[in-house]
């Protein structure tokens, strides 16, 4: 089970304990759209129907019966990568709360002669745009992490697109490319196996899976942490007590011992906040993404 397709679950768990306890409110069925922005080939596609989904959420009558799931792309970077937008998510989606969150490591070539974070950092900077970067999608978060940390580190990565995740963790893992920034779930085994290492963890904590990868902060790049975080939305408008009461079976459901099982299996962090903090860290995460965006120049039509 990967793990979009168990933060759906999650999400559709939630929706019928919700329709198992509550009185007035649901009286019907609830729809909800789970939307996602992929990397990779089908990445611009992607985007346009992410697009297309939230859209219809945004414009659904605000009454709770239609939610969306949507990811940190399509709320808070897809607003400054992508010119033409059929809606505002920043001013015409409601923030319910996180279902959980997905954070990336950076993950190196084991051949490279470079044993911890500031080790391949001296390697690079030691053969300027000669040491190279895989990126699996052009403006999704590896990528932009990926010109973040470039930025900050004062490297020269030479940037090569692929076509997709999968090609580009094979070309690292062929030696061809020597980095790249990754969730964790579909390529552990490549940590176990010894043909990946992981540099350092994009987490404010370590991850408890992870225990001995040291975060960025600790390493000297105090702040950089960036995940993907899957969330419930609702219209604008929605009354805010289904918001609550929303938001309520969410972290309730985090806190379930099964789900939060599942969850880590998938290498996705359960998430616990309310409406209003979650709202609060989407209005942190635009400002945050507006910048690196517009650092790294890159814009898609």
């Amino acid at each position: 089970m990967n793990a979009i397709r168990a933060l759906a679950i999650l999400a559709l768990a939630c929706l019928t304990t919700v329709s198992a306890v509550a009185d007035s409110y649901p009286s019907k069925p609830i729809k909800i759209v789970v939307s996602t922005s992929a990397g990779g080939v089908t990445d611009l596609a992607a985007r346009i129907l992410g697009n297309i989904a939230m859209d219809a959420v945004a414009k659904a009558p605000p009454d709770g019966y239609t939610l969306g799931v949507a990811n940190t792309g399509n709320i808070v970077i897809n607003p400054y990568l992508m010119r033409h937008m059929p809606y505002d998510p920043l001013t015409e989606l409601v923030p319910v709360g996180p279902i959980g969150t997905v954070p990336l490591f950076l993950v190196m070539n084991s051949n490279v002669p470079a044993a911890t974070l500031q080790e391949f950092i001296a390697y690079a900077k030691a053969q300027p745009d000669k040491v190279s970067y895989a990126s699996a999608g052009v403006g999704t978060t590896p990528d932009l992490a990926a010109h973040e940390f470039n930025q900050r580190a004062g490297l020269k990565l030479v940037f090569v697109p692929f076509r997709g995740t999968a090609p580009a963790v094979a070309a690292v893992l062929g030696g061809d490319v020597q980095v790249t920034f990754v969730s964790m779930g579909p390529h552990i085994e490549f940590v176990r196996q010894g043909k990946l290492r992981i540099l350092g963890a994009a987490t404010p904590k370590r991850a408890p899976y992870l225990p001995d990868v040291p975060t960025f902060a600790e390493q000297g790049f105090p702040g950089f942490e960036t995940s993907t975080w899957f969330s419930l939305f609702a219209p604008r408008g929605t009354p805010n007590g289904i918001v609550e009461q929303l938001n309520g079976h969410v972290r309730a459901l985090g806190r379930d011992p099964d789900a939060r099982k599942r969850l880590e299996a998938n290498f996705i962090d359960p998430a616990d906040m309310t409406a209003s903090e979650f709202g609060d860290l989407v209005k942190a995460d635009a400002v945050k993404w507006e910048r690196i965006v517009r650092d790294a120049g890159v814009k898609i039509d």
